[in-house]
């Protein structure tokens, strides 16, 4: 159970600041399919800047080549 939370804390997280500007200015966190996709990448790759929701946007895309493919996609998808 807290393994989940944890999960989800992080997916939440590292996807609050990926969608597009008008996405977030509705509140948009990218879908729990995006949030999957990213969310063992922000805890891989950026664990020192969770809980930052722009550091960890800036930190997956300065990984962008590290990413896995999924989660390349996202950003892709965002037009990031």
């Amino acid at each position: 159970m807290l393994r989940k939370l944890l999960l989800a804390t992080i997916a939440m997280t590292a996807l609050s600041g990926l969608s597009s500007a008008p996405a977030r200015a509705q509140g948009h966190a990218g879908t729990p399919q995006e949030q999957n996709a990213c969310s063992r990448d922000a805890s891989r790759l950026c664990r020192k800047d969770l809980g930052n929701d722009n550091a960890v946007q800036a930190c997956l895309q300065a990984n962008r080549a590290r990413l896995s493919k999924s989660c390349r996609k996202v950003f892709e998808s965002h037009g990031m």
